[in-house]
């Protein structure tokens, strides 16, 4: 994957690309949006554990499909109030951390999910070239 960081705009906000090119022939993963809520139903009441359970099922997800965390290019991340970012962006950089360069990554603050305990909610596409 290639990171594409033009000079002439202004640098990332946090650990993010502004763009990622994948090579061609690169196989797709695109992972529907996952919620903070742990295989048993619980639901941590803090965004930072929720944030951790999104991205360990989009781990799990990619796993399936023969990839990893290090292959995501694109995240698409929601929260519900400003407040929250804090715990997505430190539950995000742990999570990827170690997979090395970061991905290409929105976040937004949105009214609310399809249930009020949701805090935060977190969408991947990842790519490899086999």
């Amino acid at each position: 994957m290639r990171r594409l960081e033009p000079e002439s705009i202004h640098p990332p906000f946090a650990r993010y690309a502004h763009g990622v090119e994948a090579p061609a022939g690169a196989r797709l993963i695109f992972c529907s949006g996952q919620l903070g809520v742990a295989k048993d139903g619980v639901v941590p009441a803090d965004v930072e554990s929720q944030a951790r359970l999104c991205f360990q099922a989009i781990a799990a997800i990619l796993a399936e499909g023969g990839m990893s965390l290090a292959d995501v290019v694109r995240l698409n991340a929601y929260v519900t109030s400003r407040e929250d970012m804090a715990g997505y962006m430190k539950a995000r950089d742990e999570a990827l951390g170690a997979s090395g360069e970061p991905p290409a990554s929105t976040l937004m603050i949105v009214a609310g999910f399809t249930r009020p305990e949701f805090k935060v909610e977190i969408e991947a596409i990842a790519a490899k070239k086999d």
